[in-house]
């Protein structure tokens, strides 16, 4: 069973909109994923929620669907929007909808970031199946670019 997830809030700047994403908004989100060199794979627009403002996507993030359990991934803010809280409004709307175990993969400067909304490093062998073979490819990945990524896993609110 998951811990208590946080209530989504709408602390948006004005003119802006989270919503469920549309088959017209795919575009949109691609150049936004492949801006922040994330994984271009499964960018399934029916998975996604973005934030737009003034009918504009500059954010993105989806819940993929594993055997049991589900991963928060291809969280971005574009550039000219980040510290206005869009993040923070994706991540809490996308563990609210969560219905199983939550996992997340994110590069290691980002791992301040989702400890504020209950996330907690694991062990990428304690993630469950398919999960675990996505995180240690992705372990293996990092070492080679010298870039370090952390899973992490859903715990709720921290105290």
């Amino acid at each position: 069973m998951q811990a208590s997830r946080p209530a989504p809030e709408a602390a948006l700047p004005p003119g802006c909109v989270l919503r469920a994403a549309t088959a017209d908004d795919l575009p949109a989100i691609r150049a936004l994923v492949r801006g922040a060199r994330l994984d271009p794979t499964q960018l399934r627009w029916p998975q996604f929620r973005v934030v737009a403002c003034a009918g504009q996507v500059v954010a993105c993030g989806q819940l993929r669907r594993f055997p049991g359990a589900q991963e928060l991934g291809s969280l971005v803010v574009a550039d000219g929007w980040r510290g206005q809280g869009l993040a923070g409004a994706l991540i809490r709307q996308l563990v609210a909808e969560a219905t199983q175990p939550l996992y997340l993969e994110c590069q290691a400067p980002l791992v301040g970031l989702y400890r504020r909304f209950g996330f907690a490093p694991v062990q990428w062998r304690a993630a469950p199946g398919p999960l675990r073979l996505k995180f240690g490819l992705a372990q293996a990945l990092s070492r080679l670019s010298r870039q370090p990524v952390a899973a992490m896993a859903y715990r709720g609110r921290p105290a």
